[in-house]
C-alpha cells in the first residue's frame, strides 16, 4: 500500500485501506485489515470513522494511540481548511468584497490599475497591480496581459480596482476604464473568463462600471 500511494497517490486506495494504514500507528504489530473493515462497516464511510466519538472507537478496541492517529487526520484537514480560508478570501458578495477593499487596499497606490483574479467560487486567487505597457492607453494590450496572468493562475473571474489620485472623484476616474472593460468582457468570454465589475475607489467612496450601467452582464 505504501507504494502504491507513492507511486499513485492516496486516491489509489479504498477507505479500508487507508484506515488500516493509519491504524498501525495503534497496532504495529497486527493485521489493521480486519479492524479497519469493521470500523468501515459499522461507521459507513471513512469520514464516519474519523468524526466518530472517542466512546464509539473505544468499544471497537482502540486505544490511545490509534485515536491520536485517527484525530491527527481530523485536525490536519481542519488546519488546511482554515489556511484556505485566511488565504483565499471568498469575495462572493457587496459584503465580502467591500470589507476587502477597506483593508487590503489601504496602501494601494492612488491610480494604478489592480486585478482581482478569483477562482469559480469567487475566492482570491490572486490581488497584483497591472503595470501600463505604454505612456499611452491600450485597451488591447492591456487586456492581453491581465488575461494571460489569469489563465496562469486558472482564475475564473475577474475584478479591476484603480484607488483615485488626489483630487479625482470616482466617477470620473472610472470613466477612463470604459474602454478596457469593453475590450476585456469582449476577451473574456472567448476565454470563459468572467469580468464581474470594475471600480474606482477614494477612500469610503467608490464608483463602479457595472451598477452604472456601463458593463453589461
Amino acid at each position: 500500500m505504501r507504494e502504491r500511494v507513492v507511486a499513485k497517490g492516496a486516491g489509489a486506495l479504498a477507505d479500508y485501506e487507508l484506515l488500516e494504514m493509519l491504524l498501525y500507528f495503534g497496532f504495529p504489530r497486527g493485521d489493521t485489515k480486519p479492524r479497519a473493515k469493521a470500523l468501515i462497516n459499522r461507521f459507513t464511510t471513512f469520514a464516519g470513522v474519523l468524526e466518530a466519538s472517542d466512546a464509539a472507537l473505544r468499544e471497537e478496541g482502540l486505544e490511545t494511540d490509534a485515536l491520536a492517529a485517527l484525530r491527527l487526520v481530523t485536525h490536519a484537514a481542519r488546519r488546511m481548511g482554515e489556511a484556505d480560508r485566511l488565504e483565499r478570501p471568498s469575495l462572493g458578495n457587496w459584503e465580502e468584497l467591500l470589507a476587502y477593499f477597506d483593508t487590503a487596499l489601504a496602501g494601494a497606490v492612488p491610480g494604478q490599475l489592480r486585478a482581482l483574479f478569483l477562482d469559480n467560487r469567487n475566492r482570491l486567487l490572486g490581488d497584483e497591480a497591472i503595470e501600463s505597457v505604454s505612456e499611452v492607453r491600450d485597451a488591447v494590450a492591456e487586456t492581453r496581459l491581465i488575461f494571460t496572468r489569469a489563465l496562469e493562475l486558472h482564475a475564473t473571474a475577474l475584478i479591476l480596482i484603480r484607488p483615485c489620485p488626489d483630487g479625482q472623484k470616482p466617477e470620473a476616474v472610472i470613466r477612463g476604464d470604459e474602454v478596457l472593460a469593453t475590450e476585456l468582457q469582449r476577451a473574456g468570454k472567448l476565454l470563459a473568463i468572467t469580468v464581474h465589475d470594475v471600480f474606482a475607489l477614494r477612500g469610503g467612496q467608490w464608483a463602479s462600471l457595472k451598477q452604472m450601467g456601463r458593463l453589461k452582464g
